[in-house]
């Protein structure tokens, strides 16, 4: 990927000084080429054309954490953004949601950042400081049904204020959720009143979504502790139930175990989990284990139409997001794994900050992040408070949800197609090494 910022952004008072810092701190050749921004007004058309760049620009972005943790690059960023969307700085009202569907409202600038304004929610919800890193914004678009689908994580650099009104459709939303995987980090949240409400309202949300596996006799048992109001006890069943603390994907493509298979994502646990309808067999999961993938790449393309050329004056298709990863099978068989959708990159976040968790673990760390004091300003308290509502009872459990049959640990349930490294322009540097991928023998398999 290649970085030019035009002469035309370098006049443009601070966004020149930027580029100018960035030119000399990463080089001509570092990064992806952001969009050019012209001296006179834009249209509406321009307006939206500019927006949909500057998000292209953001997704690339996200993929290197070394820009994403630049300060001078992520506040170049930040005026990037308010500027295409010609949006002053103000303060107005924000509505964040949580898991359970409740609304809460802040007052923010348009300017504030992604961590401003969580660190706003925390304060309306009175969520101690230190436990701020154990969550996240996500933007989020509400289907139909009411169901969330995710767009992406919020990242540091992102106005999330400009982000959903740049959007200009009332199905994007801004949602709460908790942000780390390994469900051993629950007990420093539930240590804490608001906390505990906060995994409780989540955990019910994704049981009655069904992202949650559980049977009929679990249900009864979880139903019974909410009547008993033991939000502790319920949590602790719910620790004990497959894809607990998930984040489930859109339905969606792959190529394994065969190629064109639909299949249903989910992220947690370490481990990508790919739910599957094989013909005339039953619902079946397939997990990967982050620890297996020695890398992984996301990779854009634009399907041909039928024919497999190209023809002047037809219109090409729409981009393809694809996630690939090159997974060990077997202690000597790597396999490349791709995956099709347009949640794709949401996906590689996903395993990054997974292996991001693994490492910190590994070296003893710990995620508890205290909360970053800015010079020469404090966390803005909010005048009232707003309590978590305890979410009402779970509903019976829907009977049409099929029981999943779990795959070997050797995948031997399915034929495995050889499937060979996808082709794709990318470089070396699009791939993702993974530093906790391990070495393994069959018997671990």
């Amino acid at each position: 990927m290649h970085f030019s910022i035009p002469e035309t952004e370098s006049r443009s008072g601070d966004s020149g000084g930027s580029a100018y810092v960035l030119r000399k701190e990463y080089g001509a050749n570092v990064l992806p080429a952001f969009p050019p921004k012209k001296l006179f007004s834009l249209t509406p058309a321009e307006v939206e054309q500019r927006r949909e760049q500057l998000e292209k620009y953001m997704q690339a972005v996200r993929q290197d954490p070394l820009l994403g943790s630049s300060e001078t690059f992520n506040s170049f960023l930040r005026r990037a953004q308010q500027e295409t969307q010609q949006v002053p700085t103000e303060e107005v009202s924000l509505e964040v949601l949580l898991s359970n569907g409740q609304k809460v409202l802040v007052n923010v600038l348009t300017s504030d950042q992604t961590e401003d304004v969580l660190e706003a929610v925390a304060a309306k919800l009175d969520l101690p400081d230190d436990l701020i890193g154990y969550f996240s914004l996500f933007l989020v678009r509400e289907k139909e049904d009411g169901a969330f689908s995710f767009v992406r994580k919020l990242q540091e650099f992102e106005l999330p204020y400009v982000s959903v009104a740049s959007l200009r459709s009332q199905e994007y939303k801004i949602v709460l959720r908790k942000s780390y995987w390994d469900s051993a980090y629950d007990d420093d949240v539930m240590e804490n009143r608001v906390g505990l409400n906060l995994l409780y309202a989540q955990t019910v949300s994704d049981i009655e979504r069904g992202w949650i596996l559980v049977t009929k006799e679990q249900h009864r048992q979880l139903k019974s502790l909410q009547e008993k109001v033991s939000k502790k006890e319920f949590l602790r069943l719910a620790q004990t139930l497959r894809h607990y603390g998930y984040l489930r994907f859109d339905a969606c493509v792959a190529d394994f175990p065969e190629k064109d298979c639909p299949v249903v994502v989910s992220a947690g646990n370490s481990e990508l989990s790919l739910q599957l309808r094989l013909p005339g067999q039953q619902l079946r999961e397939g997990s990967f284990r982050v620890t297996r993938m020695r890398c992984w790449r996301v990779t854009s393309s634009v399907p041909l139409p039928s024919g497999g050329t190209s023809s002047p004056g037809r219109g090409r298709g729409e981009v393809r997001l694809e996630l690939a990863f090159e997974y060990l099978m077997s202690k000597d068989r790597l396999q490349w794994v791709t995956i099709t959708s347009p949640q794709a990159i949401m996906m590689s976040i996903c395993l990054q900050s997974m292996v991001d968790e693994l490492m910190v673990k590994k070296s003893g760390g710990s995620i508890r992040k205290m909360l970053r004091r800015r010079v020469g300003g404090t966390l803005r308290r909010s005048d009232s408070q707003q309590a978590v509502k305890s979410p009402p009872l779970l509903e019976s459990p829907d009977a049409s949800r099929e029981s999943m049959v779990k795959l070997s640990s050797k995948l031997s349930a399915v034929s495995l197609r050889g499937i060979g490294a996808p082709s794709t322009d990318a470089s070396a540097s699009d791939v993702h090494g993974n530093f906790a991928f391990e070495g393994i023998g069959d018997e671990d398999l």
